[in-house]
């Protein structure tokens, strides 16, 4: 079951034709939708499975499996609200990788696009809090992510960036790598202890 995500992570950035006007390549283009909506299908239905385990939390719509200029977009994501604005810090699932070595990764983000005056400075409260193990920081400065290690000294150094503008934004995450014949309810357990390690980060981007 998880495999067809791993398999659909071997196609990410490819341009997809409708099969129809594809001409020779016609098989291939129906090959890949079949592959891109069976593994879209397997993360909604991890995602909807850990919602459910949160029925406090209301899942938000899943990414598509391509994006406008038709390439394939296989590391998807699902956001997940609680309480406030679409424009507020939410949870975020992700599908992450490649074939070789994906997971999926739990996050305290917000969406982009949704974002007002206020996002910025309400997610750089998760800075606030002592680091705990199992989690690490991805921070954005030009457009850039770099992944931090979670640590006290690193914390202080993101506070500083942060405060100075020279990072934007800094998202804190935790990941479960997915190894070879893995079932569902492990992948899900493992969720969970990520779930637990980053609720604290989330509950301060609420005060």
């Amino acid at each position: 079951m998880l495999n067809a995500m791993r398999d659909y992570l071997a196609f990410a950035g490819l341009q997809y034709r409708n099969p129809d006007k594809a001409g020779d390549e016609r098989e291939k283009m129906l090959e890949l939708r079949h592959k891109a909506q069976e593994a879209r299908k397997v993360f909604t239905e991890l995602a909807k499975t850990f919602q459910a385990s949160h029925p406090e939390w209301q899942l938000q719509q899943i990414s598509q499996w391509m994006n406008q200029a038709q390439r394939l977009r296989p590391h998807f994501w699902a956001y997940l609200r609680r309480e406030g604005q679409v424009t507020e810090p939410m949870l975020a699932l992700r599908l992450y990788g490649n074939p070789s070595d994906f997971g999926m990764s739990l996050e305290v983000s917000f969406i982009e696009r949704k974002k007002d005056e206020q996002t910025l400075g309400k997610q750089a409260k998760v800075l606030e809090i002592p680091t705990v193990e199992g989690i690490y920081y991805l921070a954005y400065s030009d457009g850039q992510s770099q992944r931090w290690e979670a640590n006290e000294e690193n914390r202080q150094v993101l506070v500083e960036k942060v405060g100075s503008q020279e990072i934007r934004k800094v998202l804190v995450k935790a990941d479960v790598s997915v190894i070879e014949n893995q079932s569902l309810e492990a992948i899900l357990d493992k969720l969970e202890e990520a779930y637990e390690c980053l609720l604290p980060y989330y509950q301060v981007t609420r005060e």
